[in-house]
């Protein structure tokens, strides 16, 4: 108990800024990780593996607000990780959103 009290006591004494920046970054892991429950409900649903819509938008929310939590603590490991899933989110919206419209275009021929 006494690194949970001395945990506790540390973060305590830390200046205002990084009390709320620490909560924003719990944040995007709270986001972030309710992409897996959509995931699992919509596998439940469907009796089978799938991947809904907002699985993507809740992995960009939750990476964009760990990013910014990461260039805060000025961490270049999750700054490069984070960024790179943005890239990852992105492209496949895109070519979801992309495909949404070709599928709209070839059935209205």
């Amino acid at each position: 108990m006494d690194w949970f009290t001395d945990t506790v006591n540390e973060w305590m004494a830390k200046p205002v800024a990084d009390k709320v920046w620490l909560g924003i970054g719990m944040f995007g892991e709270v986001i972030f990780g309710m992409r897996f429950i959509v995931q699992w409900i919509a596998t439940e649903k469907q009796k089978k593996s799938v991947i809904p819509l907002a699985f993507w938008y809740l992995s960009l929310l939750g990476s964009i607000i760990l990013l910014a939590y990461a260039l805060y603590l000025k961490n270049p490991v999750f700054i490069l990780g984070f960024s790179l899933n943005l890239a990852i989110y992105l492209r496949n919206l895109f070519f979801i959103h992309f495909h949404k419209h070709e599928d709209v275009a070839s059935e209205e021929d």
